[in-house]
């Protein structure tokens, strides 16, 4: 299968750069390059703090927490560990434990919205209609674990209704005003997304909000988990991505490419399953 064709793009690095053709999209996406040993060095002097990531990672597994203080030491946390270096060759040396072979990627730093001194962050869910319209269907907060520095669910991360996250720091009003903007932005995501990767129906896109409550694009998931949506109390978000998420289901089962006798691809039809 072409990866044009694909129902899900794992690789962050080419969704990124789709995404980067889009002025609408391109001020909200942190600066990402592909890591190595100068590219951890020019960021960290820029930024101070970054995120280095693997290309192909979910779940949040292997995602690095990198920080150069003013004194010129470095350190970068994994799960629940942190490690101290005196300078960036013996930071580069020791993060090369984690990396091993694998291509990773280095992220501008996002001080994120935190509550109980844990970090946050916002899933909003996008899906195809049977239309194929693109609705957004569910949003969602996400606590990250005490002591770790991602939010994923898989990873010690606690859902949450996205109201309840953010009581402490914005008015009724004005998180009603916020969560439209985020359903805006993951409708032109998943748009923008479809004119280079047809194929998909649903899109999970993590959302970062800074101290000032302007929104980051960490990460897109073409096939994020829709089961998140089923530890809110309400169940009235649930039931719609659920429902969604078989269409897309069903969708994908139709347009499966199969081989024939002579071994040339072919799409299955529900017709032509049953004939």
């Amino acid at each position: 299968m072409k990866t044009s064709r694909a129902h899900a793009i794992r690789s962050k690095w080419r969704k990124t750069q789709v995404l980067l053709r889009h002025q609408g999209i391109k001020p909200f996406i942190p600066e990402t390059r592909k890591y190595n040993k100068a590219s951890l060095t020019s960021m960290l002097e820029k930024y101070k703090m970054v995120y280095v990531k693997p290309d192909l990672g979910t779940f949040g597994k292997g995602v690095m927490r990198v920080e150069q203080d003013g004194n010129q030491r470095f350190a970068y946390q994994y799960g629940e560990k942190r490690w101290e270096f005196k300078n960036v060759e013996a930071l580069y040396k020791g993060m090369s434990k984690q990396v091993g072979d694998q291509s990773y990627l280095i992220q501008k730093g996002v001080h994120l919205l935190r509550q109980q001194k844990r970090y946050s962050d916002i899933r909003v869910m996008v899906q195809r209609n049977a239309k194929g319209i693109w609705e957004a269907t569910g949003i969602i907060g996400r606590l990250g674990h005490p002591r770790k520095i991602v939010t994923n669910y898989h990873n010690g991360g606690k859902p949450m209704a996205v109201e309840e996250l953010l009581k402490s720091h914005l008015s009724p009003s004005k998180q009603v005003e916020l969560i439209k903007n985020l359903n805006t932005l993951g409708i032109t995501i998943a748009t923008q997304l479809q004119k280079t990767y047809p194929n998909f129906r649903q899109i999970g896109v993590d959302i970062g909000l800074d101290r000032s409550f302007t929104p980051w694009i960490l990460e897109v998931n073409t096939k994020p988990d829709p089961y998140i949506f089923n530890q809110l109390k309400d169940k009235s978000m649930y039931r719609k991505v659920i429902k969604y998420w078989r269409l897309a289901k069903e969708k994908r089962k139709m347009t499966v490419p199969a081989k024939n006798e002579n071994n040339v691809k072919v799409k299955i039809t529900k017709k032509a399953k049953s004939a």
